[in-house]
């Protein structure tokens, strides 16, 4: 009966918004404008629900593959979320869409992103933050990855006999971001953080439909919750820099403070960028050391060039992320995702 009232409910919630948009839905005249192959599907909903239902039948790549096969393998156009989308395909589009960005793209995020963080951050502000990302400024966190890394390992690894990767790998990005932002690696306090991020990432491409229940409101709390600890955590920084108690550079959000720019951002807007910057990385980075692991048990020729690798290195440096032992138990666990 339960089942039966929420897909009634979630019906209601389609009918409405489809009313809604069906309300105040206007062509829009593109005149001589060329527009990419494609089309919009159904009216206000596009095509979203052949987007989400082949996701759920685990072949999200099918919704891009059928329509590179039936309009073009560069580029086509759909409809979204509510938003009209072009879809850049294969590596000429990526080089296509990032050597013009600056020339033939506008920056834009989708309504369920503004209203998840804040969007009254100058972006003159948040491009100063290109210099603590250099490679010449990262490298100081070398040991502090290496640390983070090793210690991960011996927590979450190893003895088990069965892991999930791609969960522990979100769980080490998460540490690891902490660490090198906030010099923060209480379990406690990482795990009550990391749950309210869980919420909030599946709230940023989710309908924006903001009731009760939704993704969307789930996300929209779980941000609140999350800006207000990292803001308390940005005013107690500042407390302790003008007390001598911390480090202008022992992470980034000291070189942050001290720079010239972030000397004068509000602690909310500090807290924001931060959020902002970890939300751009936690599912990113996570996925790709899932990928990695995945693909050097699948390719032992790879693996063994790997390893001959930091083999080498574990004879010049002390601070290594892998040894043979974590790298061989990665291997074998990984044919378990």
């Amino acid at each position: 009966m339960d089942i039966l009232y929420a897909s009634l409910f979630s019906l209601f919630v389609i009918l409405v918004s489809f009313l809604v948009r069906f309300a105040f839905f206007k062509s829009k005249s593109v005149g001589t404008v060329k527009l990419p192959p494609g089309g919009r599907g159904w009216l206000a909903i596009g095509e979203t629900i052949n987007f989400v239902t082949a996701g759920w039948k685990g072949h999200p790549e099918k919704f891009i593959l059928d329509r590179m096969t039936k309009f073009s393998r560069h580029v086509f156009r759909t409809s979204l979320l509510f938003e009209d989308v072009a879809v850049f395909c294969g590596p000429e589009g990526n080089k296509f869409l990032f050597s013009n960005k600056k020339s033939l793209f506008q920056y834009w995020v989708p309504a369920t992103v503004s209203k998840i963080i804040s969007t009254n951050l100058s972006v003159e502000k948040a491009k100063m933050t290109r210099y603590h990302f250099k490679t010449e400024v990262l490298r100081q966190y070398v040991p502090v990855m290496d640390m983070v890394a090793q210690k991960h390992f011996e927590t979450r690894w190893e003895g088990k006999v069965r892991i999930l990767t791609h969960k522990l790998t979100k769980i080490f990005t998460f540490q690891v971001a902490c660490k090198i932002f906030f010099s923060i690696d209480e379990p406690e306090w990482l795990n009550n953080l990391s749950v309210l991020f869980e919420r909030l990432a599946p709230g940023l491409f989710s309908i924006p439909i903001n009731l009760p229940g939704t993704t969307l409101r789930k996300a929209i709390n779980a941000g609140k919750f999350i800006r207000k600890e990292l803001t308390t955590i940005v005013k107690q920084r500042k407390i302790d820099l003008a007390d001598g108690k911390a480090s202008p550079t022992q992470d980034v959000l000291s070189l942050m403070l001290c720079d010239d720019y972030g000397k004068f951002m509000e602690e909310t807007e500090v807290a924001d960028l931060i959020m902002g910057l970890m939300i751009g990385g936690y599912d990113t980075t996570s996925s790709l050391c899932t990928f990695i692991v995945n693909y050097l048990a699948e390719l032992p020729e790879i693996y063994e060039e790997v390893y001959k690798g930091i083999k080498i290195n574990n004879g010049k440096h002390k601070n290594v992320f892998f040894t043979k032992t974590y790298l061989t138990k990665a291997i074998r666990l990984a044919l378990f995702i």
